[in-house]
């Protein structure tokens, strides 16, 4: 990737509302490639709504969308984005191991029918090291906890190498310890030029990532500037931003699990 491919997210007045409800209201926004921007604010702010907007999770309603410079209506590329979603299950009521779920990650960059390759076994290792699950790597998903399914999510993203990831709350549920292999794994993502937009409650190891901060307010951008202190960024939120469909009272606005077969169809069926 070169400075001058565009912007991998631009958003151009845009406006989402959910059951005839309005959520964000005209944001622009722009991330540049290889840029870390965390999204702050408080409860019901639209920062979820915003990175589902992002990912096409949910329509906007009015303005642009634009992924690496095509709009979100007709981008196809979608193996060049990692989604990590928040406060979800990683088995989408499929029976699938904990290595399954990571490996599915790798199948944007694979060709039809081709076998798995040395490159994709060392990816899904690497991950799975990162979010210290290697030793459970046998285990069906649905036997671990809330906290320990978060870390195959993110493990699936990372094994993808996507050149954007975004995350939704990823360190809810996650020990400091693999907060910290988090940080260093998306530290590694960013020297190889990726781009992260990234919903935080608490920064922590991440702080030294992050080159802005954007805080949501009442479904508009507040503050787009350079990076907020941990001590500042926590007093932009009252209370932990579970999911601003629940905030705003919308029925069935949660999560839904993931498919094992491609990090975004199955939620993306389900919103369109």
């Amino acid at each position: 990737m070169s400075t001058a491919d565009p912007a991998p997210v631009v958003l151009e007045q845009v406006s989402v509302s959910i059951g005839g409800r309005p959520i964000l209201r005209d944001v622009d926004l722009s991330v540049g490639t290889g840029d870390t921007v965390t999204l702050l604010g408080p409860n019901g702010s639209g920062k979820s709504t915003l990175v589902r907007a992002v990912t096409g999770l949910l329509p906007h309603t009015r303005g642009t969308v634009r992924l690496f410079g095509t709009p979100i209506q007709d981008f196809t590329d979608w193996q060049r984005i990692g989604f990590v979603p928040q406060r979800s299950t990683a088995t989408g009521g499929v029976p699938a191991t904990v290595r399954e779920v990571v490996a599915s990650g790798r199948v944007g960059r694979r060709k039809l029918l081709r076998p798995t390759s040395r490159a994709d076994r060392r990816a899904v290792e690497s991950a799975l090291e990162v979010v210290g699950l290697a030793d459970r790597s046998s285990y069906g998903v649905s036997q671990l906890s809330g906290g320990q399914q978060q870390r195959v999510l993110i493990a699936r993203a990372l094994a993808g190498e996507p050149e954007l990831l975004v995350l939704d709350e990823p360190t809810a549920g996650v020990d400091l310890p693999h907060q910290q292999a988090l940080a260093d794994a998306l530290g590694r993502l960013k020297a190889q030029g990726a781009t992260i937009l990234l919903v935080a409650h608490e920064i922590g190891p991440m702080m030294r990532l992050i080159d802005r901060s954007v805080v949501m307010r009442d479904g508009l951008v507040a503050y787009d500037g350079p990076p907020l202190t941990q001590e500042v960024a926590a007093h932009t939120h009252h209370a932990h931003d579970h999911d601003d469909h629940h905030d705003h009272g919308v029925p069935g606005g949660h999560d839904h699990a993931p498919h094992v077969s491609s990090p975004l169809d199955f939620e993306r069926g389900h919103h369109r």
